[in-house]
């Protein structure tokens, strides 16, 4: 019998659906095996569905009744700064990381920047953001639409999910399962908005990027990609072994129509169907590589799919772009954070007999995926250019919460649900009402051509060199984590991000561009702005930290960076940064630049279709554009010829987290047509500040055990963090540059920095102090303020308390006797003294030292002297001694 197999009808675009309603009938959506055979439909090489511009959506607006959107009309838009401001901040990022030479060339090209075109240039962007949603966010687009190299690895971001807390629900299926459910949940609120909106102190944040979550799709064209999306999808795609299935989930109305046990018998027959091909097989046939190519190669490669006569490509190609989103169940079962961390951003590359069978066949990079793995660790992939980690975070958060809650409702069903309203229960509902629907998994069974199957062998063996030429270390450092940075003073993020600093600086004696996001989406259509780490303060901490300087010094030294770094992130998230500013200009001054040329009738417009520089490179993790890889896609040099006029040899590449432009090349006569780039671009303080080294972003909380990134550059980190209440998770990428090395410096330091605060909270007194990390209760501030009850005026004496004194270091002392050796961290636990850097010994010689005496002193496994025993005798004046509180 022939493989049933569904004809998918390409979505019309908004203005087709708005002019004609299409009868149900008009739409067939499976073929019974008796009819005869029909001819193809005729489907476009791209998908008619709606692209991003700047200009709002009718969905972007509040329906009556609705709350997702409900605010997004009050919603201020994103501020201009001021231009002299942006020009003060720019100077102040870059004075820190440039000789005083350099430094005296860029103050000189910024001040003859607001001596000439600037005060206009500014001018003109104030007038283009008139009509404007947000006066950043068409340049956004752009550069993130016009980049060529591959999306893996350098734009899509991860999130690795904790496991489920019930151990019998962490299989492979029934996490799935559980997982799409919820996903579902999220969406149909979403479209129903009935999502509570976000907020940050009681401040609505705009909620524009959720309506572009679900079924979109980054496509690639010759003119560069678009973003498309089917609004009303209905159906999921899912792979396994490379190879892909679908089947409808929800109904006209957004309503589930399976249940998550209907949904898990779905899963289970797929992976059965998938196994029965080989996986040396199936990956020759393994499409999802292709999403990894070069995004013109996937371009050209997509005409092929489209453009055999008699093919049913399309058709699949369609069903695949406009799915609600992927789920790609993985057989591997990653064995550490590491290995789990670049199966959830790359997937494994695993050779066998000369064909690839590893993970990293069986996504599809274009579009958001939910990867599961055999033994049910899950994770989120997703395509970067119209949400940022926060809004995922939103989505990923709600799944791992809407799983343990619906859970729970197993056992009471009175427990709470976080959606205003629930689809009916499938299983009660009659099957009429389920509309025009097939829940029936289907696999897509694409035509391999000669041509296709060569492209996919080459895009396989491109995917292994790129995913060979990176690595993946992670931190789950449990010594401290939140509580304790708050007790002792700091703002949590700020204290991890001098961490950063300064394990960089221990490791090789310098600091380099920093680069971490600050979210705006307190207006309306915000992303975000840049967050420069490198300050003159926080040069000055690390340097401080490495001399052999007192412990007050280094702490004072500490929180004033601390204090800077906090200064400024309050500045970036009122969208007072000078990146984004500074971008908008340059974008500004090249569409100018372009349409003199099309005015003039010249042939160098830039081939995109758009006036914005086209692009080579990299984003950040959470949205904001940023210079390219090192290598191009293929491995050779980097194009350098990128602007609109390639006498200007402008390249406006990016790495993650940059205000996007840089110039490689630039000319004295500019583009050799009467438009001189203005020296604030063209000057090598530019190039310094969108060179990214560090490019960190802290995105999490408890459902996220890991989040990260590729690595911006080829001599860079990416460094994904999540702090938490007792502990703090970091995963870090580079293209093999003493990765694990930079990792264990940062568990050390951070250590040793615990070790020096607690010597100066210790002096300042006081319990809280010194034992920051544990949060006291109302009954032990009692029993540390109060050594007697006091009832009234009368004081009333406790009786005289028995037993034997016990000590924080005979603790430590029984610990050590049979623990044996253990790690950094663990021997930390213990609160011994001599947390030093390991590998170093010039940080504080003196302090040291006094920490090896106190150690043979209060370590020390001999009789004590008689004297000794006499002294200790004499204070006890009061029988029994308050305890002191170890770490917990």
């Amino acid at each position: 019998m022939p493989t049933q197999v569904r004809i998918f009808t390409t979505p019309r675009s908004l203005d087709e659906t708005l002019a004609v309603q299409l009868s149900a009938e008009a739409t067939p959506r499976s073929l019974p095996d008796q009819y005869p055979a029909l001819p193809k439909p005729t489907i476009s090489r791209t998908i008619k569905a709606r692209q991003y511009s700047m200009s709002a959506y009718e969905d972007d607006k509040p329906k009556k009744g609705g709350v997702t959107f409900a605010h997004q009309d009050k919603l201020p838009k994103l501020p201009i700064p001021d231009l002299e401001a942006s020009c003060e901040r720019y100077l102040a990022a870059l004075k820190p990381l440039q000789s005083a030479r350099e430094h005296s060339d860029t103050k000189q090209a910024v001040q003859e920047f607001l001596n000439g075109e600037g005060p206009e240039l500014n001018e003109k962007l104030k007038r283009y953001a008139e009509g404007k949603t947000s006066y950043i966010e068409q340049f956004w687009y752009d550069s993130y639409l016009n980049f060529d190299n591959p999306v893996v690895l350098n734009l899509n971001p991860f999130f690795l999910l904790e496991d489920d807390p019930t151990p019998a629900r962490n299989n492979q299926v029934t996490r799935a399962a559980s997982l799409v459910v919820s996903a579902l949940e999220f969406v149909r609120a979403v479209r129903k908005e009935e999502l509570p909106p976000d907020t940050v102190k009681g401040v609505p944040l705009d909620m524009y990027q959720y309506s572009r979550l679900f079924g979109t799709a980054r496509v690639p064209t010759e003119a560069g990609c678009q973003i498309e999306q089917d609004p009303d999808s209905k159906h999921i795609i899912v792979m396994c072994h490379g190879q892909f299935y679908y089947f409808d989930v929800l109904d006209d109305n957004s309503d589930l129509i399976m249940t998550e046990k209907d949904i898990a018998i779905n899963l289970q027959t797929i992976i059965d169907d998938a196994t029965q091909t080989p996986i040396q097989e199936a990956a020759k046939g393994a499409l999802g590589v292709l999403s990894t190519e070069n995004r013109k190669v996937w371009s050209g490669l997509r005409d092929v799919l489209t453009r055999e006569p008699g093919s049913n490509n399309a058709d699949c190609l369609s069903i695949v772009d406009t799915a609600l989103f992927v789920v790609c169940l993985d057989y591997t079962e990653p064995a550490n954070a590491a290995a789990l961390c670049q199966n959830m951003l790359c997937g494994t590359s695993e050779i066998e007999k000369g064909v690839q069978i590893g993970t990293c066949t069986n996504r599809w990079y274009d579009k958001l995926q939910i990867i599961v793995c055999k033994n049910g660790s899950a994770g989120i992939n997703f395509e970067h250019t119209g949400v940022d980690g926060h809004t995922v975070l939103r989505f990923a958060s709600d799944l791992y919460t809407d799983t343990i809650l619906r859970f729970a409702r197993t056992i009471n069903g009175l427990a709470p649900t976080l959606w205003a309203s629930t689809s009916p229960d499938p299983s009660k509902r009659d099957p009429e009402s389920f509309g025009d629907v097939n829940t029936t998994p289907h696999k897509l069974e694409w035509d391999m051509i000669p041509e296709l199957r060569i492209a996919v062998r080459f895009a396989e063996t491109r995917l292994a060199d790129l995913i060979q030429q990176n690595e993946f270390q992670c931190l789950d450092f449990g010594a401290y984590g939140k509580n304790f940075i708050t007790a002792m003073g700091f703002s949590p993020d700020a204290f991890v991000q001098m961490a950063f600093q300064a394990a960089y600086y221990g490791l090789y004696g310098r600091v380099e561009c920093t680069y971490e996001p600050a979210m705006t989406k307190m207006y309306l259509h915000g992303r975000t702005e840049a967050i420069r780490t490198v300050s003159d303060e926080s040069v000055n901490f690390v340097q401080t930290f490495w001399a052999d300087n007192p412990a007050e010094q280094k702490v004072e030294a500490l929180r004033k960076a601390c204090q800077r770094h906090v200064d400024n992130t309050r500045n970036c998230a009122k969208a007072q940064g000078c990146d984004r500013h500074l971008y908008a200009l340059f974008c500004l001054w090249q569409r100018l630049v372009d349409n003199d040329h099309h005015s003039n009738g010249s042939s160098g417009a830039s081939s995109n279709g758009y006036s914005s520089p086209s692009i080579e490179g990299n984003y950040s993790p959470v949205g904001s554009p940023v210079l390219s890889s090192p290598l191009s896609a293929d491995g050779g040099e980097p194009n350098l010829n990128g602007s609109p006029n390639g006498n200007a040899r402008i390249a406006v590449s990016r790495q993650r987290g940059d205000s996007n432009a840089t110039s490689s090349s630039r000319s004295a006569n500019g583009n050799g047509n009467g438009h001189q780039l203005p020296l604030i671009f063209a000057d090598s303080g530019w190039d310094k500040l969108n060179t990214t080294i560090l490019s960190t972003s802290n995105c999490g909380n408890p459902s996220l055990r890991q989040f990260g990134f590729g690595p911006v550059s080829g001599d860079g980190f990416g460094i994904g963090y999540i702090i938490k209440d007792e502990g703090i998770s970091i995963c870090a990428s580079s293209r093999h540059r003493q990765t694990k090395r930079f990792v264990d410096t940062l568990e050390s330091y951070l250590l040793e920095i615990r070790r020096i605060l607690r010597i100066t909270a210790g002096k300042n007194g006081g319990v809280g102090a010194v034992m920051g990390s544990t949060k006291l209760s109302r009954a032990r501030e009692i029993d540390a303020d109060h050594p007697k009850n006091v009832h009234g005026n009368k004081t009333q004496h406790r009786p005289k308390l028995r037993g034997r004194q016990i000590t924080g270091n005979e603790v430590i002392k029984s610990q050590r006797s049979f623990a044996g050796s253990m790690s950094p961290t663990e021997e930390s636990m213990t609160m011994s003294e001599d947390d030093e850097l390991g590998g170093y010994g010039f940080f504080d010689a003196g302090m040291l030292l006094q920490a090896l005496k106190a150690r043979g002193e209060n370590l020390d496994n001999s009789e004590t002297k008689p004297s000794e025993r006499a002294a200790v005798q004499a204070r006890r004046r009061d029988v029994g001694k308050k305890l002191r509180l170890i770490d917990y």
